[in-house]
């Protein structure tokens, strides 16, 4: 499934760029000339969306060739080559910026990711994603958190049952929720697990009372409330520290004890990585 939707991605993203032909290239560049590239690196960082490279210079055309230096999840220096590539000029030219858009946002991605991961050294707390993507590219921006060392949470609304505010209050309550859900899972033969958010004390120990469930996210707890937290909860269910949370406080919910920490910013407010394509002398 998940390389059928890459390569969709990658085909609806060649046809927006291309439309009905590459001008640029098709008015000043003979159709059989052929040519050399190098991927330069420019920024410091964490290298991510090689392997999708590949797929979008095969895509736009089959007999280009690749020389590959530096394999995704691989720290890089300004000055590196990640690869060179050789066909023709016009296919390489189709093909540029799209790898560039890729490569630069999921590099961004997990050098960002990396470092939230350096700053739990020592910690059993893990970093988790959310499902705050760009649409069409939550797969490649997924995977770039987990070569910067981070964890995927749910991929989408299919893969785990999770209940937040709004599906609690529409429920109403905590246990009816669980509850309904626990019933549909039965009725639907799956098995699938289920979170809870808890916004305060009361619904932590509704919860608690409840049970039946995998994990329990603390949404915009304090530090000193998360700590509590988790001592109450001692380990009977997995815990989840969300809301809010930035790089600066990160180490301190760490401490406290929880399992993971979501981070909403790790795909939503990312610095692309410096990267390009440069021509190559033949």
């Amino acid at each position: 499934m998940i390389n059928q939707l890459i390569d969709q991605f990658i085909d609806v993203s060649i046809r927006e760029d291309i439309g009905d032909g590459d001008h640029s290239s098709q008015s000043c560049i003979p159709s059989d000339a052929r040519g050399k590239m190098y991927l330069l690196v420019k920024e410091d960082g964490i290298l991510a969306g090689v392997e999708v490279a590949l797929r979008i210079f095969n895509k736009v055309d089959s007999e280009i060739n690749t020389e590959l230096f530096i394999k995704d999840g691989a720290s890089v220096k300004v000055g590196d080559i990640v690869m060179n590539v050789e066909g023709r000029v016009w296919s390489l030219l189709q093909a540029e910026r799209l790898v560039l858009n890729v490569m630069q946002r999921m590099s961004g991605i997990a050098t960002r990711t990396a470092e939230y991961v350096d700053r739990l050294q020592g910690t059993n707390t893990r970093v988790l994603d959310t499902r705050k993507t760009t649409p069409g590219m939550r797969y490649l921006e997924k995977e770039a958190v987990k070569l910067g060392g981070g964890v995927n949470h749910r991929m989408g609304l299919y893969d785990m049952v999770m209940l937040k505010d709004n599906h609690i209050d529409f429920a109403g309550g905590i246990e009816k929720a669980v509850q309904q859900v626990k019933l549909y899972l039965a009725d639907k033969g799956k098995d699938l697990k289920i979170e809870v958010e808890v916004r305060n004390w009361d619904e932590l120990e509704e919860v608690m009372r409840v049970g039946g469930i995998h994990r329990i996210m603390l949404d915009n707890f304090s530090i000193a409330e998360t700590k509590k937290a988790v001592d109450y909860i001692d380990g009977k269910f997995e815990t989840e520290s969300s809301g809010g949370i930035t790089i600066d406080t990160l180490r301190d919910y760490a401490e406290c004890g929880v399992d993971y920490i979501s981070v909403g910013a790790l795909t939503h407010h990312i610095k692309s990585l410096d990267l390009s394509l440069k021509a190559m002398d033949n």
